[in-house]
Formats: C-alpha cells, sequence, structure tokens
C-alpha cells in the first residue's frame, strides 16, 4: 500500500515517519502525475491560505478533487483540515469542497495558546496524544458525516466515507494510532471497491 503526503508545506517527513510505523509506503508528493499510483493521501498541516494558492498553481486542487471522485481516502490534518472542507467560517470560498463541514481556522487562538492533551477518539481503545497549534475546529456538520472526537464539546476529528479530518497534529507525536486507523480505512473501503 502507498500513501501518498502532499508536499507543498507543512510537516511532511513526520506523517511519512507515522505511516511507515503504521505499515503502509509513504512517499511526498510534489507532482500530480504521483496521485495515480496512490491508495491514499494525507494533507498535513501548515498555513491553509498558502496550501491554498499553492495547490492551485500546481494543478493539484482538481487533481484531488478527482482523486476524491474514486473514493481515495483522504486525511487531512489541521491546515489540511481546512482544505478539506465546504465552508470556511468568514470566508467566502472554501478550497477542496470534499466534506460536508464548516470550519473555523485558528479557532484556539495564536501560536503561543498551542497545547497537548489526549482525546478519546471513536474507533480507537485508548486515548491519543494530540497536538493543538493555531488549530481550526469543526463548528458544524453534514447528516453524512461522523464526529471522532471532541475536545471541551467541540469537534476536533471527524469522518465523511474516505475523509478523515482532524484538528490537530497526529504526526507531532510517536503515537501512531491515527495513521494507522487511516491505513485501516484504506484497506477496508478497497475491499468494499
Amino acid at each position: 500500500m502507498k500513501i501518498g503526503v502532499l508536499a507543498l508545506q507543512g510537516a511532511v517527513a513526520e506523517h511519512i515517519r507515522s505511516l511507515e510505523a503504521a505499515g503502509a509506503e509513504a512517499v511526498a508528493v510534489k507532482q500530480t502525475s504521483q496521485l495515480d499510483e496512490l491508495q491514499g493521501l494525507v494533507i498535513p498541516g501548515g498555513e491553509s491560505t498558502t496550501i491554498g494558492k499553492l495547490i492551485r498553481k500546481y494543478g493539484f486542487l482538481e487533481a484531488i478533487q478527482a482523486f476524491s471522485e474514486q473514493s481515495k481516502p483522504i486525511f487531512g490534518t489541521c491546515a489540511g483540515m481546512i482544505l478539506l472542507a465546504e465552508r470556511i467560517e468568514g470566508q467566502e470560498d472554501a478550497h477542496l469542497k470534499l466534506m460536508d463541514m464548516t470550519v473555523e481556522r485558528n479557532a484556539f487562538g495564536r501560536q503561543r495558546e498551542s497545547f497537548e492533551t489526549d482525546l478519546d477518539i471513536k474507533g480507537i481503545d485508548e486515548q491519543v496524544r494530540a497536538v493543538f497549534i493555531r488549530a481550526p475546529l469543526i463548528k458544524e456538520v453534514g447528516s453524512q458525516v461522523d464526529v471522532l472526537s471532541e475536545y471541551k464539546g467541540e469537534i476536533v476529528a471527524a469522518r465523511q466515507g474516505h475523509l478523515l479530518a482532524a484538528s490537530f497534529h497526529p504526526e507531532l507525536t510517536d503515537d501512531y494510532r491515527l495513521h494507522a486507523y487511516f491505513v485501516d480505512m484504506i484497506k477496508q473501503l478497497a475491499v468494499s471497491r
């Protein structure tokens, strides 16, 4: 199984390490042609406006939408989650518009308000360590979206079919169980296709 990590900005090497720890082959994706050989894609954190501009500049907007139309799994973390959202609070337009949710950028405040916590995540037995850095929040979800985790009553992880989103950075810890969840998701969806 080969999973790509979109390598335009963000913690690409850390996601690759976590995916490999979860038993997958992982590659940095710098060209749209690489998407053809992948079973899944991770869109890492970074700065959502910058990544949004870069995916348009390098032709990834349509390429990732086409990837999703094939029901190939996509996992967006932090800024990656913002890119997946159909709606962004306070913004006219969203980016990929794949996941039926409204997100709020920088919902937890600035860099100095960053924190770590342990979260209960549906489908994972024990709590997962989560790192929040200028993190967004999921403010509302559509009926097809399954809420996987909340922090203080706010949604921080969700799934819609082949799409997975998290407000936090699971790649910045040694806990790779959320990446393992994504790998399992790819295996299950491959069987059902």
